[in-house]
């Protein structure tokens, strides 16, 4: 009795199955269709990643930028107003003035243009993710062709 519930409850012999290959065929398109959606939300996620990642690096870049613009005011007014004290004892104060002026604004300059730099157009591609479906995706239409 225990023998014959053993046999009826077995799963049928894989040939009994497939009936001609079917059977695993619609296996392996299930099984696709289901690596396929996994693989894609995998990218997704990771794309998600990523550009939390970038947007997190531009907005310190915008901080820098405010940084930077509000030193480079205050560094204007202030190195203006005691550098041509200074400097007015060595040469005529108006070229105390310019000398000290254009220092503050090449360097407020500098700090501006190296932030910029940071924000550029391609500051939040997820370039990782754009690599992995490539590569994801070039055995795919290679098994197509």
């Amino acid at each position: 009795m225990k023998q014959e519930y053993e046999t009826a409850t077995a799963t049928p012999a894989p040939a009994a199955n497939r009936q001609n290959g079917a059977g695993s065929i619609a296996d392996l398109v299930r099984n696709l269709a289901t690596d396929l959606s996994m693989l894609l939300s995998k990218e997704m996620e990771l794309a998600k990643s990523e550009v939390r990642e970038s947007v997190s690096e531009v907005k310190t870049a915008v901080g820098a930028i405010a940084t930077g613009a509000v030193l480079a005011m205050a560094g204007l007014v202030v190195l203006l107003m005691s550098a041509v004290y200074g400097l007015s004892n060595v040469v005529e104060p108006w070229l105390a003035a310019l000398i000290v002026g254009a220092a503050a604004l090449l360097i407020g300059y500098l700090m501006v243009h190296s932030a910029k730099e940071k924000m550029g157009a391609n500051a939040v591609v997820p370039e990782r993710t754009l690599e992995s479906v490539k590569k994801d995706t070039a055995p795919m239409k290679r098994s197509i062709q």
